[in-house]
């Protein structure tokens, strides 16, 4: 369960997240919301979060990853590409110490997954979209998910 809740979820957004970044042009990732991160900041964190759920997860040591964002992303897809589900075996009974912020945290690896880790991926993939969106970039649930099909037409009124 851990495997197919994780690395093939993480392969696909990181895929969305390159192509929103290539329909957005580097000139819009400076965007952001408040005094949040950028979009690239946000995404790159998102990027970042991937290997640092499944890695616990599967065992593994969080390797680093390039500060670039594109090399960032393709380096965390490549990375999630080389994980099996073997690896995940033995996943549900282990206890993942980690950082939320300046908290340190020790959780079973279910609670680890669903409270901390996706719920953290999806926010910084979702504020990195909405920052583009704020700044004028033509994004929408399709570009966010790749799943949704709309008209080039369509608005919701």
């Amino acid at each position: 369960m851990m495997y197919h809740a994780t690395v093939p979820v993480f392969r696909h957004y990181l895929g969305q997240m390159a192509l929103m970044v290539e329909k957005a042009g580097r000139g819009a990732m400076s965007a952001q919301l408040a005094d949040s991160f950028t979009a690239s900041q946000h995404f790159a964190t998102a990027a970042g979060f991937t290997l640092r759920i499944t890695c616990p997860l599967a065992g593994r040591e969080v390797p680093d990853l390039p500060s670039a964002l594109s090399p960032r992303l393709a380096v965390a897809r490549a990375t999630l590409g080389a994980m099996k589900p073997a690896m995940f075996e033995g996943a549900e009974s282990r206890i993942i110490r980690h950082r939320a912020g300046f908290a340190d945290l020790e959780q079973p690896a279910s609670e680890f997954l669903l409270l901390f880790g996706l719920p953290n991926f999806f926010f910084h993939l979702t504020m990195g979209y909405a920052a583009l969106r704020a700044a004028g970039v033509p994004l929408g649930k399709a570009d966010f998910d790749g799943l949704h099909q709309y008209p080039a037409d369509f608005r919701f009124d």
